[in-house]
């Protein structure tokens, strides 16, 4: 006899959603303490590269990673990969608490990318397997919320501690050892639908690289302005830290406004939903190339907020809704994957396009706006697809 199946409710919703967040921690928590940590190592050759790739390397495993982390949840199973790389977390993520060498650090920053990877990609599935509809649609919006809120915390967190030692913000790793006992007590292996799926149809893949391209282009654009954002108020003769914080405050509302406003319309089809995301990027990029002013600059990374905030939940829910029980692992973990390597590549890619001229960031910005835009009138037939496979 096939066992009932268990209905997932709020602690699991809860639990599945902080622990999406905890990725995010190792982007952020370094970013205020870096100078300290640089002045600490000053002395250590290499320290120069060494320093930032701390902070950077993480979101590199993450993209190289996590489609390997999808294929070990759909074979092994979602918890106790969950549980492993939660463990990995732990102790990876406060091993400089006590490490004397730059190189044994940077190693350990290595490894939480390798847990983290597990992480995102076990906690996104679970929210596909415990959830189905409308549920599972408001919970991939909450996701992006959560995480981009959880930034702007994390990062402030970060400061705080890190006041009087730049090693202090690592003692935020130890939460970890919080998660998981709950994990192993509250979250359960989705088993029932395992059996009755087993040896399914192959991976969609025609129909998934499109929107993976998307998420690659999201991930990019994530990141445009809490990089750029300083530089382009430089360039209008504004260089107040608070303006600047402020100015990428208005960005991180937008992208959580527009993740809510997923809740909202996320029942829409899926080609006017991608449409109306690119467009409100694009829209926003490019008002960021033309400003003029302070004000018109907070505009625009408002509204390219809004579209980099639909756009996310609208792509993962759709690409869940392509794959059934045996492969989410997988599209779980080449999502991640993608939006994790757009956002390590768009400095790359922003610096590649300037020469290194920060006059020239306009133009930039102009060329991927308007290549947001041409995307957001494409994004009609990319995503015909989905709408016809989700009608069926």
């Amino acid at each position: 006899m096939t066992a009932e199946p268990r209905s997932a409710g709020m602690p699991q919703s809860v639990l599945l959603l902080l622990g999406s967040c905890l990725p995010v921690l190792g982007a952020v928590l370094l970013a205020p303490v870096l100078p300290r940590m640089q002045a600490h190592f000053a002395e250590t050759p290499g320290a120069a590269v060494l320093v930032p790739v701390a902070l950077t390397l993480p979101a590199l495993m993450i993209a190289v990673l996590a489609p390997f982390a999808g294929m070990i949840v759909d074979r092994v199973g979602r918890k106790p990969l969950l549980l492993m790389a939660m463990l990995l977390y732990t102790v990876c993520g406060t091993l400089p608490l006590w490490l004397e060498s730059l190189e044994a650090i940077v190693i350990s920053r290595g490894g939480i990318g390798l847990a983290e990877a597990g992480i995102m990609t076990c906690c996104t599935t679970l929210m596909g397997d415990y959830y189905q509809g409308g549920r599972r649609e408001r919970l991939f919006a909450l996701q992006m919320v959560a995480t981009s809120l959880s930034a702007a915390l994390f990062m402030g967190v970060g400061g705080y501690l890190g006041q009087d030692s730049w090693r202090t913000p690592f003692s935020l790793y130890s939460v970890g050892l919080v998660f998981l006992p709950l994990m192993a007590l509250w979250l359960w292996e989705p088993v029932s639908q395992k059996v009755s799926e087993q040896g399914g149809a192959p991976m969609p893949w025609s129909r998934l690289r499109p929107l993976l391209g998307l998420a690659l282009l999201a991930g990019l654009s994530l990141f445009i302005v809490p990089v750029q954002a300083g530089y382009l108020l430089n360039l209008l003769g504004v260089d107040s830290p608070q303006q600047i914080g402020m100015t990428m405050g208005g960005n991180q509302l937008g992208v959580v406004l527009g993740a809510l406003s997923f809740r909202l319309i996320g029942s829409t089809r899926p080609a006017r939903l991608l449409l109306l995301a690119f467009a409100l990027a694009g829209t926003g990029g490019l008002l960021m190339a033309a400003a003029g002013s302070h004000r018109t600059l907070s505009m625009a990374v408002f509204i390219n907020g809004l579209g980099i905030g639909l756009l996310l939940p609208t792509l993962i829910t759709r690409i869940m809704a392509l794959v059934d029980f045996n492969q989410r692992g997988r599209a779980s973990g080449f999502f991640t994957a993608a939006i994790f390597a757009g956002e390590f590549i768009s400095p790359l890619v922003v610096l590649m396009m300037t020469q290194g001229a920060s006059s020239a960031l306009p133009t930039a910005l102009a060329i991927i706006g308007g290549l947001q835009c041409v995307i957001a009138l494409c994004c009609l037939k990319v995503s015909a697809p989905v709408a016809i496979g989700e009608q069926a």
